[in-house]
């Protein structure tokens, strides 16, 4: 799955477009590698995600391609 989608799908970003935007700008990272929109994901990467100031790590869970918002938390663990 890709990075963009993956973030918007498991709400980590609320748009796909934002999220393409901030990995274009290079705040976000896949095992420690600056990825692109069209970077693969799978399971058990790190992703790091910069926000301005604050910052967050998680390892990805489960991909899936649509889920209710509910869901969406278990595609992914919060990593310190």
């Amino acid at each position: 799955m890709r990075i963009d989608k993956f973030l918007k799908t498991s709400r980590l970003i609320k748009r796909r477009a934002v999220a393409k935007a901030a990995c274009d700008q290079g705040r976000v990272s896949i095992n420690d590698k600056t990825a692109k929109a069209g970077s693969e994901v799978e399971i058990g990467d790190v992703i790091h995600i910069e926000f301005g100031n604050n910052s967050i790590s998680v390892k990805v869970m489960a991909l899936k391609e649509g889920t209710r918002k509910e869901d969406a938390e278990g595609m992914y663990e919060v990593v310190n």
